[in-house]
Parts: structure tokens; C-alpha cells; sequence
């Protein structure tokens, strides 16, 4: 995307084309203007086009430029936070409505998915998160018994277990989820964006919003080349906000993350690796994750970013820390590699924040994007529709702060990570 290989990799080449959407020029009226073309953005306005209302998302970049466009594709029932602290972080009410909704997002997903017959490789056979050693094991042992007390669909598997549903001996077991499933994000992201704009929504490219003036009864949205009119802001810019948005960057610290895909398997490979074609993870530290896109190949990812020597380095971190975990697959060779940034706030969880009179923002969903993003979004339009109270959404509103220390952070998370990485590069027992 922009001609930058290293942005959005596999998923660039094989989502279909993004609906046609071009600049904003002139002033433009709508119900709802929506700053971000990315899941919630789009997910917002497809909800409100669908109601009858005629919202307008401006995006800077392209559908999908974002996080939307460059995640691993996995599409989990919950947070990076067990379901217990989340409740104890937000207070019972917050939190159990949260973790319902966070349980029910995968089948708003695969629901929107199947009704508008979006093409993204959508596969729902569940995600594996993969335990590293005892204490791994313990973790997601801990994890399933909270989700089974909330009556979740999910099993715990030993090492047995684990072998069998992942292809390779390397874990002490796995927790697997059958809510969950995987997509292609980028094509997903495309998805929402063109049936939003087939119900009526208009979508313009290319366009930030530079600032926001309010007007009394409406506010006015100015862009390089014309401004959006509008009684009501949705904010879904997330870890990519920039310019009168840019708040909702500074209170997250960033996580590089990157994609190597692999050339397409043989048939052999691919029935002996992930079977049943789940996602999956692992309880790493400084943790990898698996799948396979429609094509066979095995994506395989992990914190860093691939910009100057790091490409090289987490490449070949990869081909070490794959033979270890799947050896049949011999000599591993990567088509593509892609990286984007992971917006973390301080309790990994998201903020709901009301920056202005009928302005509205949703951030920090800490690299699980997909379900919540589109969960979210759908709520937002809902409540800008009058059909639910701020008081009636599963976050609390908070003020945005900037997160101490963030460049700071940022920083030591990717050299962390290439010094990890490059250790393991060169040492096999290295992961």
C-alpha cells in the first residue's frame, strides 16, 4: 500500500480492491462524520447506513492503512487481560458487560461476513493459544477456568491435546476457543468499507481531518481540500491518530508487530500443520503467531519491526523458531514480510473518551482489533442514533493522558525485541 511492500505484505496482494473512494473536495453534509477507515470506523458507518442515516468517513490514508490492514487476522472472544482482572480493573457492572460483549464479537464478525458474503478467507474452527513449559500451562489453565464460569465454549488441552490440533510437539498444551476463528484483516476491512458505501455511506480517502470547529449545532470536520458538516464526530482512529485525534496515540505505547508469510505448502505440510485451520499463539514472553491464509501458507509473526536490519533479523529468527516448532517443514523460505504498530495502553484495555459536546472515541484495543473494533463500532452508531445511553456502553468514559514515558517504551519494546530476536537467530535453542 503506497508503494511501501513492507506495510501490508501478503494481505495487499491478495484482499480484492478497495471500493473506489477518492478525496474529499468541498463541504460536504452528513448525519455522522467518522475520522478512521479502519474496523470500528467502518463498522460504524455500515450500522447507521443500514438505519437509514448518512454518515461520512474520512480516512487520511486507504481503507485498511492501520492496524485494520496489518494484524495477524485472528478473531478472538476477549482481551490480552484474564477475564477476572478485567472485571476488577472496570468494577463488576463494566466488566461483565464487557466480557459478554467481547464473548459475542466473533459472531457479529462471521455474521456481517456471511450476510454481506464479504470475501476474506473466513474460517471459524477456533483459535489455540499454545502454553510454553509449566508456567505457560498454568496461565491458560487459569484463563479457561474463569471463561468456563462464564460458561465459554472453550477446552483445555495437554500436551496430547496440543500435538494433535497444532501439528508440532514444541507446547505443554493449548487453550482452544470456538468462538474465535480467523480472516484475512485487510479483506475484511475492504468488506465493511463497500457494503457501508453500497447502504449509503460515503467514504473519502486520502482525506485527514486537520481540525475540529464547533459550530453550536453541528460541528465542522476541515480536511487539505473541503470539511465534513456534521451534528455528531465518531472518533476510530485508535494507534494511527494524527493531527486533532493525535491524544488518542499519546496515551498508548507502541508495540511494533510483524508478518513473514511463507511460498504455499504442499499438501502434505498443510494436513499435517494446524489440521483443522486454527489461529494460534503462544504464552511467550516476547510472543509468535501461526496460520494459514487460504493459499497454504503458514504466517507466522512476533514482535519487531522489519525497518533497516531488522527485517533480516527477525527473518531469519523466523525460519529458526519455525523448523523448531514444525521440523518437517525443512528449509523455510518467506514471500512476504509486513509489520505494523500496536497500540498499548497502560491496563490493556480500551478508553472510551467524549473529547467535545456529540464527540465520541473508542481506542486501545491492544492488537485485538478485529471483534471489539467492529463491536464497538456497531455500539457508537447506536449511540449516536439515540438508541443507547453513554451509561448504557460496556467501557466507562475517561479522560485521555499521555502514557508516561511512551517513546521511551516504544523504543525498548523493538530493540528488545531484535536483540531477542537476533539472539535467537543464531542460537537453536533459542525460541
Amino acid at each position: 500500500m503506497k508503494k511501501d511492500q513492507h506495510s501490508h505484505g501478503l494481505w495487499e496482494k491478495s484482499a480484492p480492491p478497495a471500493p473506489v473512494a477518492g478525496r474529499l473536495v468541498g463541504q460536504a453534509n452528513a448525519d455522522v462524520a467518522i475520522i478512521g477507515g479502519g474496523y470500528t470506523g467502518c463498522s460504524a458507518a455500515l450500522h447507521l447506513a443500514e438505519a437509514g442515516r448518512v454518515p461520512i468517513v474520512l480516512e487520511a490514508r486507504q481503507i485498511g492503512f492501520g492496524g485494520s490492514g496489518r494484524n495477524v487476522g485472528l478473531v478472538n472472544a476477549g482481551l490480552w487481560v484474564m477475564p477476572n482482572d478485567l472485571a476488577a480493573t472496570l468494577g463488576d457492572a463494566y466488566g461483565e458487560r464487557l466480557l459478554s460483549q467481547l464473548s459475542e464479537g466473533p459472531d457479529l464478525v462471521f455474521g456481517l461476513i456471511d450476510r454481506y458474503g464479504m470475501e476474506c478467507e473466513a474460517v471459524r474452527t477456533g483459535t489455540l493459544h499454545c502454553a510454553v513449559g509449566r508456567k505457560g500451562f498454568g496461565d491458560i489453565a487459569e484463563r479457561a477456568r474463569q471463561w468456563k464460569q462464564r460458561l465459554a465454549p472453550v477446552e483445555l488441552l495437554d500436551a496430547g491435546g496440543a500435538a494433535r490440533l497444532v501439528g508440532s510437539s514444541a507446547y505443554s498444551g493449548a487453550l482452544l476457543d470456538r468462538r474465535a476463528g480467523t480472516i484475512q484483516p485487510l479483506a475484511y476491512a475492504r468488506g465493511l468499507a463497500d457494503h457501508a458505501m453500497r447502504q449509503g455511506a460515503r467514504l473519502f480517502t486520502d482525506s485527514p481531518a486537520l481540525a475540529f470547529e464547533d459550530m453550536g449545532g453541528a460541528w465542522r470536520v476541515r480536511t487539505p481540500e473541503g470539511c465534513v458538516v456534521a451534528p455528531w464526530i465518531i472518533i476510530a482512529s485508535d494507534a494511527y491518530s494524527t493531527g486533532p485525534c493525535r491524544d488518542l496515540a499519546r496515551e498508548q505505547v507502541m508495540l511494533p508487530y510483524f508478518n513473514l508469510a511463507t511460498r504455499p505448502l504442499g499438501a502434505a505440510l498443510r494436513a499435517s500443520i494446524l489440521p483443522e485451520r486454527q489461529g494460534a499463539w503462544d504464552t511467550n514472553r516476547i510472543l509468535s503467531s501461526f496460520r494459514f491464509d487460504a493459499s497454504g501458507r503458514l504466517v507466522f509473526g512476533s514482535v519487531g519491526a522489519l525497518g533497516g536490519t531488522g527485517g533480516r533479523v527477525h527473518a531469519k529468527w523466523g525460519q529458526r523458531a519455525l523448523a523448531r516448532i514444525f521440523p518437517g517443514l525443512g528449509d523455510v523460505r518467506f514471500e512476504h514480510g509486513w509489520y505494523g504498530q500496536i497500540g498499548m495502553t497502560d491496563d490493556a484495555v480500551p478508553r472510551l473518551h467524549s473529547p467535545g459536546r456529540n464527540m465520541i472515541s473508542i481506542s486501545g484495543f491492544n492488537g485485538r482489533g478485529i471483534a471489539p473494533g467492529t463491536s464497538f463500532g456497531r455500539d457508537l452508531a447506536r449511540l449516536v442514533m439515540g438508541e443507547i445511553a453513554v451509561e448504557d456502553l460496556s467501557l466507562p468514559l475517561t479522560t485521555s493522558r499521555a502514557a508516561p514515558f511512551r517513546t521511551a517504551k516504544s523504543a525498548f519494546y523493538e530493540l528488545g525485541a531484535g536483540l531477542a530476536h537476533f539472539a535467537g537467530s543464531r542460537f537453536r535453542t533459542a525460541t
